[in-house]
Order: C-alpha cells, then structure tokens, then sequence
C-alpha cells in the first residue's frame, strides 16, 4: 500500500510542475503588456520601465518562472496587478464562496444520485425505473445555464420562495446547488443503475435472496457495496468538475467566488490572479484524483496488489 501511495503522489506533483510550466510559459507570450494595461495611456516609458522592474517583468521569463515557482511553494502567489492584493488572499475570499456552493452542490448530487440510481434498480422495468431514467436524461442534457435561468423564473421571480442571486444568507445557495448538481446527480443515478444491475445478476445475490433475507438489505447492504468502484469513479471525478465548473453558476447568481474572479482577471490581463486560479483549479483536480485512488485501493484491494505485482 505505501509503494502505491509514494508512487501516485509523485505523479501528482509532477503533474503539478507540469501544469504550472505549461500556465506560466503559455500566458507569459500571449500579446499585451499587462503594465501598460495596469498604468493605463498616460503613463509616460520612464515609469512604465521603473513599474517594470519593481515587479520583476524586466528579467528573463524562465527566471521569473523559477521565482514564481518558489514563491507558490511557500503560499505566495505574487500581487494583483489591478487589485494591489496578495492573489493568495483574493483566492482566500473567492475560494470560501467557491467551497461552499461546490461542496452543497456536491452533496445534493451525490445523495439525490445514489439513491435514485439504487431505486431504479431495484425497481427494473418497472415505470418507476423508467419515469427516473427518463428525468435522468432530461438532467444530463439540460444545458446547467438554461437550468439556472428556469430556476430562477420559477422559484425566485414567479413564487418569491428563494432570493434570485447574491450570497447574504445560506437561502441563497439553495437555487445555485440545484442548478449546479442537477446534471452530476443524473451521471451518478445512472451510473449507480447500471452497477448496481451487474451486482443483483450475481449468483452470490441470488444465494442470499434465497436464504430469506428482505430484498432491500440485499440491495443496500450487499449489492450497493459491491457496486461502489464505478460509483466511487463518477463521483471522484465530478467532484474536481463541480469545483471547476461553477464560473458559469457563479456569474449567472452573482455569487464572488473563483469563477468571477477568473473572468475578471481575464478581462484585466491580470496574469499572477489568472495563474492563481488555474493552479487552484489544477490542484483541486490533482487532489481529487489521487483520493479517488486511494478509495479504489481501499474498495479494492487487487488494484493496489495488482500494481505492486507488477513492480
């Protein structure tokens, strides 16, 4: 198990020094001086050269990538151009809103998901497995803005039931949450369906009916557990999804988290917010894929024997 693990994270932190490089160089070529975008047209050269060098933009980009490189390492991202901020601690702020709508969404899509998933299969055939499957496909082809849009129309402009956008009291992520993990709990229902059918065809499904245990311990303690490596898979990754594409949520319910922080930073060339965020967004996703692999070692224990068989 431990030579699984070292060998996992070494290949996250490679994909890290990766994705920083590939971040780093690619912005630092793109047309635009963000100086000149920062100072504005009246600045004269002089005080363009002088900005220019207090921030270090005056040395070669491969040195200025290694400077980065070292700061990220100890937390620091460097200084807005636009927001004269720590970008560590913008992140900070944008991140806590980020977090909270991910995490709900993430949860509402995972419960509503699972539990959907293990009623149509148990119900097979029937028009409670259809009318389920059926709204599952609905959710997975909704487009999540047009979910958003209709949400909004509904329950905020039409019933005045929920507020239609901000983030004052936690009333206000309801509407976010579903939009956001409406089309995630539709993937894991079905899923968790079409696992959870391979499981109950099992003979060893069979012997338990057989032995007189109630169907539904057999179908949630039995073969929900059998059934988990697929969901665990869809799940793992959904979760690095959600986090990164809540930027269209965000916007559309006027929330300040990464997503409006992102798009702003775009649209000011601010370069040390951009590669902020994109290594937030690297991150989360590198952290959620190793997890979700040390849950597959766990689940199962051939795949960490398999690979170290192979060494």
């Amino acid at each position: 198990m431990r030579d699984f693990l070292v060998k996992r994270l070494l290949q996250a932190v490679g994909i890290i020094l990766c994705i920083s490089a590939i971040t780093f160089f690619m912005l630092n070529i793109v047309p635009g001086d963000p100086v000149r975008i920062m100072m504005g047209d009246m600045a004269d050269e002089a005080t363009i050269e002088t900005v220019r060098h207090n921030m270090g933009l005056d040395k070669p980009v491969a040195e200025q990538y290694v400077d980065w490189l070292a700061g990220m390492v100890t937390g620091d991202f460097g200084q807005s151009y636009t927001q004269r901020k720590d970008v560590a601690q913008l992140m900070g702020q944008a991140f806590s809103v980020t977090a909270a709508l991910a995490a709900s969404a993430y949860v509402f899509a995972l419960v509503l998901g699972v539990v959907v998933g293990v009623v149509a299969a148990a119900k097979r055939g029937t028009w409670v497995d259809q009318t389920l499957m059926s709204l599952a496909i609905f959710g997975i082809s909704a487009p999540v803005f047009w979910v958003a849009i209709i949400l909004q129309i509904v329950f905020a402009l039409t019933l005045h039931w929920l507020p239609l956008s901000g983030i004052k009291t936690p009333a206000y992520f309801v509407l976010p949450t579903i939009a956001l993990g409406v089309r995630y709990a539709a993937s894991i229902a079905r899923v968790t369906r079409t696992s959870m059918l391979e499981v109950l065809s099992q003979d060893y499904m069979r012997t338990a009916e057989a032995k007189g245990l109630r169907y539904w311990v057999i179908v949630v303690r039995h073969a929900l557990r059998n059934a988990l490596i697929p969901i665990i898979t869809i799940a793992g990754t959904q979760l690095g999804d959600i986090f990164t594409g809540s930027i269209l949520i965000e916007s559309i319910f006027s929330m300040p988290g990464m997503g409006k922080m992102m798009l702003d930073a775009i649209n000011a060339r601010d370069l040390p917010l951009i590669q902020g965020g994109v290594m937030y967004i690297a991150l989360i996703c590198v952290v959620v894929y190793f997890v979700v692999d040390v849950l597959y070692a766990v689940v199962d224990p051939r795949i960490r024997l398999g690979e170290e068989g192979a060494n």
